[in-house]
């Protein structure tokens, strides 16, 4: 049976790699673009034998990616984390519209974009009493995997989020031909390196090729580098 909110969970390692453990779902996650190359849907490829436990390359230079082999020793990997470890509504901006609100945590974008088409979602957000433009918003910002995005709906204060099984998907991106971050799914706690635990959220994306600045989340560096799984 995959991973449970009770038992689902990801330690992050001084300088080395993710440890997940709590039998949870591994799979490739590929962004599947439109005609024009905008990002529209999510498409699920190779999955992973299940494992009780695994270690999760975060240095980027493991042989056996996605798996540590245990090479950010040799490279002196530094994986420090800088991320700001307030609640997301905490540091968020908030844009206000007719009937639902959209968050934006902008350092943590994973350059995902699907927040781009049909006029992007900060515009959407303004014409959401419309239902064709108000369904465009919440599945383009629900398909956000870094929660930088969150859309509210206004009459009952609450996020309106889409039901992801608690798993951990790693992004590939097609159209940028690149590899993309480690997503976790549907509310997997994550530890630091100190033993802070971060905020409990339905979409996180952590760093995997090493050199984001805003460890451990992706901040899209992988997309400039062009990394590789």
């Amino acid at each position: 049976m995959a991973g449970s909110k009770h038992d689902a969970k990801v330690v992050i390692t001084k300088d080395g790699p993710y440890l997940v453990s709590g039998n949870v779902s591994l799979s490739k996650q590929i962004i599947g673009a439109n005609s024009k190359g905008e990002s529209e849907t999510w498409e699920e490829g190779e999955k992973y034998p299940k494992q009780e436990k695994y270690a999760l390359c975060r240095c980027g230079h493991s042989k056996n990616k996605p798996f540590c082999d245990g090479t950010h020793a040799k490279v002196n990997f530094v994986g420090t984390e800088t991320a700001p470890r307030e609640p997301y509504k905490i540091q968020a901006e908030v844009l206000d519209g007719p009937t639902m609100q959209l968050t934006d945590a902008e350092h943590l974008c994973a350059f995902g974009r699907f927040c781009d088409p049909n006029g992007q979602v900060w515009n959407q957000v303004e014409h959401t009493d419309d239902a064709k433009v108000r369904a465009n918003f919440i599945r383009q910002v629900g398909n956000c995997p870094a929660g930088r995005l969150v859309a509210w709906d206004k009459k009952t204060g609450k996020a309106v989020e889409p039901e992801l099984p608690i798993s951990i998907g790693l992004i590939e991106d097609p159209a940028q031909k690149c590899s993309g971050p480690i997503w976790l799914r549907g509310g997997i706690p994550f530890v630091s390196a100190d033993g802070t635990e971060y905020e409990v959220r339905n979409r996180v994306t952590l760093c995997r090729c090493g050199e984001s600045q805003n460890k451990p989340f992706c901040d899209g560096t992988h997309a400039s580098i062009k990394f590789h799984d």
